[in-house]
């Protein structure tokens, strides 16, 4: 066990760069949406913020995760380092806590706005794939890191623990964002066990209501249990629209520009902004009416139940009849 940690930083690159190739080829192979952005232009500059990233977040941080789960483990930090619990029950606990917060820190990214400004970047790719899980913010990943570091900490989990759901996380972050086409009875079976590439590129949608849902990376049950699931996107994978409204033009995927798109801008379309119903939202989606946390509605023309949910308030309609696709905003 202490080889497989002190090799940590080695395993996690394999992992990840055959993850990432094995994609990279599936999305080539089976594809689920047509691209509208070359690949060089997205490819390049989301691979880049990735090496900023890292850079950043080596040089902030004098430990990581699994670093600090070992320490914690020799100074007796921490929940499962106080109780005494079985190995096996406390590899599966830590896991399925991390997983919980990561849902909770990006329901958080998403409702309040300073935060929102740094997550949008994530959402402002103009098309849905593999890298598209690798674009975040360096701000947000050094919040990020110091969260994962404080709940770690506190829970005291087994390094091992710590280890494995770093390489699952980062693993199911690249296959949810895959551009694949996975065939429909196996991803309805499979997200009920991981999330997948239909289910989180819902996430991915223009309108604000399908933006603020589905938050899950590796586990889809939270967005179940806490009403935040949506089914389908209203206008279809093939004919949804990706990203935000406020940054349409490929300068906008720049990494240049990437840097400081939180400076830029008002902060619309979080979560808790009641103002993000966008006329292309109007147009292809219902009105929000009085609604409880939790309603249902069952879409025209399709048989998919689908929760919608903004502002914390779920909605049940009945929609309007077809006003045609969503505009790109180019």
């Amino acid at each position: 066990m202490d080889i497989i940690l002190a090799a940590e930083p080695e395993i996690r690159l394999t992992a990840f760069l055959s993850v990432l190739a094995a994609i990279a080829l599936w999305e080539l192979a089976a594809p689920r949406r047509r691209r509208d952005i070359p690949r060089v232009i997205r490819w390049s500059n989301n691979l880049a913020l990735v090496v900023i990233d890292t850079a950043i977040l080596r040089l902030s941080f004098p430990i990581l995760a699994v670093g600090l789960a070992v320490l914690a483990e020799e100074r007796g930090w921490g929940l499962f380092n106080i109780i005494e619990a079985p190995f096996g029950l406390a590899v599966i606990l830590s896991m399925l806590l991390l997983d919980l917060a990561i849902y909770l820190q990006h329901v958080m990214f998403h409702a309040v706005p300073a935060l929102w400004r740094l997550h949008r970047m994530h959402h402002a790719d103009l098309d849905f794939d593999a890298t598209t899980g690798l674009r975040f913010h360096p701000i947000e990943i050094l919040i990020s890191m110091a969260i994962k570091l404080a709940l770690v900490a506190a829970l005291g989990p087994p390094a091992v623990a710590v280890l494995l759901f770093e390489i699952i996380l980062n693993a199911t972050a690249l296959f949810n964002h895959a551009n694949i086409n996975l065939p429909r009875p196996v991803d309805r079976w499979l997200r009920w066990i991981v999330v997948t590439p239909d289910m989180h590129r819902v996430h991915h949608s223009v309108d604000p209501r399908e933006t603020n849902s589905n938050y899950g990376f590796n586990l889809p049950w939270w967005d179940r249990l806490m009403g935040t699931y949506v089914a389908q996107p209203a206008k279809g994978h093939e004919g949804m629209t990706i990203g935000i409204e406020q940054f349409r033009t490929t300068r906008d995927l720049w990494v240049d520009r990437m840097l400081i798109q939180p400076l830029r801008g008002p902060a619309s379309g979080h979560a808790l902004d009641t103002s993000a119903l966008t006329p292309t939202s109007r147009n292809s989606l219902w009105t929000l009416e009085n609604t409880v946390l939790g309603s249902r509605v069952t879409q025209k023309g399709t048989h998919d139940e689908t929760t919608y949910v903004l502002a914390g308030r779920s909605g049940c309609h009945t929609p309007p009849a077809s006003t045609g696709q969503h505009g790109t905003g180019h």
